[in-house]
Formats: C-alpha cells, structure tokens, sequence
C-alpha cells in the first residue's frame, strides 16, 4: 500500500473537493507523459492503479519477436522467457517500467500535468459551487478597489462589484461585510469571473427570504419589486394563508424585519403592500402612502387613471416622480395622476356609476372620501 499517496490524496479530496478518481486519472496521465517523455512514445503503455490502495503499476506491452528492431515495442523469445518460460513467439509481455527510471525532465513534466490538472479541478470545483449560487444572496468581505469596481472576496473567490452595479452614495471599507446578489458567473482559463451587484430588485426579494420565514416557506408570496436602489422600493406581497397577513409578516413586530434590510441597504426606505388580483385595487396600494379618490384600469391597454384628494397630489407623484414611476412600475401600468379639480376641469371625473355599468374596473376609496377641511367628493 502506498500510503504517503492514499494520505495525500484524502488531504486534496477534503480541502479542495477534488475527487480521488479524479486525481488518480491525473496520476495515469502523468505517468503517461512521462513514458511518451522517456521512450518517445507511449502508445504500448498500460498504467494500472488500485484505487484503495493506490499501488500503482506501469507496463509497457512489448510482441516477442525473433529479431528486434524497435526495444520500445518488441523484445526477444530468450528475454520473455526470463520473464516467464511460458512465452513464445507473438505473445505480448507486459514489461514493467520503473518510475525511478525516469529522467529529470519527464519527471518535471510529469509533476506538472498533475499539478495542472489540480488546478483545473479545483477552478471547476469553485465554479460548479458559485455557479449553483447564481442569483442568490452572499455575504463577502470588501478587498479594494480597482479602479471604481470593488473586489470583493466570497471565501474560495473574489467577484466584482462593478460601478454600474453599486449603489450612488454608498462607500465601503476593507473588511467590511456586505451582502451581494449574483448576477452571472462566467468560466475563464483564470478562474471564475463572478458579476455582482447592490442595485438588482432581486436583492430586496432574496433579503425578504431570509429573514421572513413565511416568505422564505412559501406561506407568504413576493410577487412584484419595483426600486430604485439607495432610494426606495416597492414590494407587493400575498399571502396563501388567510390567517397570516403578508405585509405584517415582512414589517415584523416593531418593524424588525424589514429594519434589519433597510440597514443592510443602508436607510433605503421600503414600501410594502398588499397584492391583488384587481389591477385597480392593486394601482391604488401601490401609489401608497397616498390616499386614492378613485381608480379606472384598462387591462388591454396596460393604462389606469386615478383621482386623488388635491392634497395629496404631490404626495401621489412623488418627490420627482417617484413614488408613480415605482408604481407603474410594480404594476405594469401606466399611470395617468390628476388631482379632484384637475379631474373636474379636464371633464375626466370618474362617473362612477356609468363606469361599473360598461363594466370597467375600477376602486373607489371607502365609497367617499372627506378631507382635513370637511370637504366631501362627490360620486
């Protein structure tokens, strides 16, 4: 038993997930290269290697011949028979070659295809693993920065995070520890090339999955993300419990859970709401905080228009857009914002009993809704 080997191949398949067959096959290889290095050739050559005991045997298959005028193929009758007298002329003995007698350079070249082929083992090895990871969440440790792309180390890999991929305002330190969505991993001679970011809506979903466990358990369901990274985002939410509230579930008591990713995202606020069915009811949650006077969607033409108070106009659009542009966003819809009397002097306001009547979708809040100032829309 050759156990320097055995333990030596145990050590590789541990701390580098190498397989022993696979090394054992770079050992053949080697072997091999070293006799085609040796002899010039190795096409006559056999290596046989016991996997539990990796005893290791390298033949050469040479004909018995009378005469004989290649040494590395053929041998004669009287040097078989000293082998075994059971040879004759034509039979194929298998010739021993000792390693040891192996020149420096074929040993060398030897040593290296097995030490390449460690290599590419091992960056398959780490690609196969971070590749399985592919539009998850990680955590890494900030190296440095190269240029305006940070490297950032993963445990067995670095990825970069790169300037399009990081949010406006946020500086790291080395060492520091972040959370990052991979994008793609891409196989290179070097190694893995892992692509990640800080801006991806997938990032807020993944976060959600670990810390909540109904998201995480399928009870409570993430169906759509709109943000606007460093800034703000909107997450719609269902649950397929009826006894669990699926915005309770993701803000957790006190607001812990969704605390934890606003700080993981560095104070990047989150708006979470409820998901439904109704495009209308949907477009009136996702322009919350606002208040909505009224909804009127068009399915096929992907357009909705909506009435609110006249102060809540800017509220409804948003410091420069915002919260409409995440909320067409969330919902896939075009969303058309007038305030009551912007509706009433554009003869848009919503007929709410001629609209149900053509039978389109439409919400209206509460029925009615009264202002601050006791004023009362009218339906």
């Amino acid at each position: 038993m050759n156990n320097e080997l055995l333990e030596a191949l145990n050590i590789l398949e541990q701390e580098k997930n190498i397989s022993k067959e696979t090394l054992l096959e770079a050992i053949e290889n080697s072997l091999l290269t070293a006799c085609k290095n040796h002899f010039g050739k190795a096409d006559n050559v056999k290596v046989v290697i016991d996997p539990d005991t990796c005893e290791y045997h390298c033949y050469q298959e040479k004909t018995v011949v009378e005469e004989v005028e290649d040494p590395i193929e053929q041998i004669s009758l009287p040097q078989a028979q000293k082998i075994d007298t059971k040879y004759e002329l034509g039979d194929v003995v298998q010739v021993e070659v000792k390693s040891k007698e192996f020149g420096r350079i074929a040993t060398q070249n030897a040593k290296n295809v097995i030490l390449q082929k460690i290599r590419e083992e091992e960056r398959k090895v780490i690609y196969d693993e971070y590749n399985n990871k592919e539009k998850e969440v990680v955590t890494g440790v900030v190296q440095r920065y190269v240029g305006r792309n940070i490297s950032i180390n993963l445990g067995k890999a670095d990825a970069l995070l790169t300037e399009s991929e990081q949010i406006k305002g946020e500086n790291f330190q080395p060492t520091e520890r972040i959370k990052v969505y991979i994008l793609e991993v891409k196989a290179t001679s070097k190694g893995p090339k892992i692509l990640v970011s800080r801006t991806h809506p997938e990032l807020v979903k993944r976060l959600f999955e670990s810390e909540v466990t109904e998201v995480r358990e399928g009870i409570v369901e993430i169906k759509a993300i709109s943000r606007e990274a460093g800034s703000r985002t909107k997450m719609a939410v269902w649950s397929n419990d009826p006894d669990v509230d699926p915005v309770g579930a993701c803000v957790g008591m006190n607001g812990a859970r969704v605390n934890a990713i606003v700080n993981e995202l560095h104070g990047e606020k989150i708006d979470i709401i409820t998901w439904d069915e109704n495009p209308a009811i949907l477009i009136q949650n996702a322009l919350s905080p606002a208040k909505v006077i009224s909804v009127i969607a068009d399915a096929d033409e992907k357009a909705a228009k909506v009435v609110v108070p006249d102060y809540q106009l800017s509220l409804a659009i948003g410091k420069e857009g915002q919260n409409a542009r995440l909320a067409a966003r969330l919902t896939g819809f075009k969303i058309d914002i007038k305030s009551e009397t912007q509706a009433r002097e554009a003869g848009d306001f919503l007929d709410y009993e001629n609209d149900y009547e053509d039978d389109e979708m439409y919400e209206d809040y509460d029925g009615e809704y009264t202002d601050e100032e006791g004023y009362e829309a009218e339906e």
